[in-house]
């Protein structure tokens, strides 16, 4: 019987993708019951600077190497929360932690540029990278930061992690989560940003 010379190709490169999720999927099984424990999301307590007030309540300064302003989600600005998504993950509330269609963006893009031009990750693994994993760039490191992911969102809410990411991110000058970035940047606090510092 004549089979067609694309068929054993055809074969092979499902053969491959075959045995790779095999493999992926045995190291996710081993890996998945070591992942750190999510208390440090769940009860989350960061470091907050020492300040020091003048009797009228005037702030005369901050002390410490992180500077912080703790904000609940219901007191950031909803075009702050779009700019971020739009600009981070623009399918935040869509995926399970990682958005497949965006790595398949970055390889492809990655492939063509013949270099590592862009990333995946998503608001859920780069709450993963900051709260537990190094800035390393290794497979290990990836493949442990989208099992976080997947750990992440399983037991925290979109909201509960997109209010992390606005208050843990680090944002230069100091400056971890965007209420903080508010007061160094623009010298007000996040409710009074107009849309463009929002996008800024």
């Amino acid at each position: 019987m004549f089979v067609r010379w694309w068929v054993f190709p055809l074969l092979l490169v499902f053969s491959l993708i075959a045995a790779g999720s095999l493999v992926l999927g045995f190291a996710a099984v081993m890996v998945y019951p070591h992942l750190p424990s999510l208390d440090v999301l769940t009860d989350y307590q960061p470091k907050v600077p020492l300040r020091v007030y003048s009797v009228d309540g005037e702030l005369i300064g901050e002390f410490g190497e992180e500077r912080r302003a703790i904000v609940a989600l219901a007191q950031v600005p909803k075009n702050l929360v779009d700019a971020i998504v739009a600009a981070e993950d623009e399918r935040f509330f869509q995926h399970g932690g990682v958005d497949y269609l965006g790595v398949a963006r970055a390889a492809v893009s990655n492939f063509v540029s013949g270099g590592v031009r862009q990333g995946a990750s998503t608001i859920t693994m780069q709450v993963a990278r900051n709260f537990f994993l190094s800035k390393e760039k290794t497979l290990t490191r990836k493949f442990n930061e989208m099992l976080l992911a997947f750990k992440i969102e399983s037991n925290l809410s979109k909201q509960q992690i997109i209010e992390l990411y606005i208050n843990q991110i680090y944002l230069g000058q100091r400056a971890y989560g965007f209420a903080a970035a508010a007061q160094i940047y623009y010298g007000k606090p996040l409710a009074d940003l107009s849309l463009a510092e929002h996008a800024m």
